[in-house]
């Protein structure tokens, strides 16, 4: 008997131990997508309020200055990094706002009203793989190698057609660049839930929750920006 009670109360332990490590990945990828959306939100904010100023709209993308704005977020990601998660924090509402001053130019070239269509259209397509990353049981890690080298692959391309202007060329690149963010976020969801089981210190946690974010946040614009250059309706 004591033996019988030793295993249950063992089992019992552990499905305690279980329930609360599941309800704190739930409030792990909650923060995550909480500061994903906040991102998002802002970059939205200061696109739309850089496309309404013309004179912000002229100093920007009449200047130099447009290269600042759109290499700064690379620069930030790379401190971000190094740094710690409250310095990660400060500079991750930094790039958000910088991205969403060096995309405004989508509310001069496209309509209003495909942009809000398009971003939708994201979104359904974004929950949809980030849902099937958390809850399938298959590893996506081989899948996430292999969309890494693709990614390289259109970031040339996209270079290369800076030069070609082929719209053949940007127009494959924006197919294989809908496939490739796509796979990315489903990949990226599962790693971030599988961060989480391997470390649960709070500087740890609320840095892999910034990080997370950040990923996650690229994969959404990313994918919005191309399905814009194939579905967008042109002023």
């Amino acid at each position: 008997m004591a033996t019988d009670f030793s295993r249950l109360n063992s089992a019992t332990t552990r499905t305690v131990d279980q329930a609360a490590l599941d309800e704190g990945l739930r409030s792990h990828m909650l923060k995550v997508y909480n500061y994903m959306a906040s991102g998002l939100a802002l970059s939205g904010a200061a696109a739309a309020f850089t496309a309404s100023n013309e004179t912000l709209f002229n100093a920007v993308f009449g200047t130099p200055l447009q290269w600042v704005v759109m290499l700064a977020p690379l620069a930030i990601l790379f401190f971000m990094a190094k740094a710690s998660a409250s310095t990660s924090k400060v500079l991750y509402w930094v790039m958000v706002t910088t991205f969403g001053v060096s995309i405004s130019y989508i509310f001069q070239v496209y309509t209003a009203e495909s942009v809000v269509r398009v971003f939708f259209i994201t979104a359904a397509t974004f929950g949809a793989a980030s849902l099937f990353g958390y809850t399938t049981k298959r590893d996506l890690t081989s899948m996430g190698s292999f969309l890494f080298m693709g990614l390289i692959g259109i970031v040339i391309a996209s270079v290369v057609n800076i030069f070609l202007g082929s719209s053949m060329l940007h127009f494959v690149v924006s197919i294989l660049g809908v496939l490739i963010f796509t796979g990315l976020t489903a990949f990226d969801t599962q790693r971030i839930k599988s961060e989480y089981y391997h470390g649960h210190d709070g500087e740890i946690l609320e840095k892999g929750a910034i990080m997370g974010a950040v990923s996650l946040y690229l994969n959404f614009l990313n994918l919005f920006m191309m399905l814009l250059s194939l579905l967008g309706n042109r002023e």
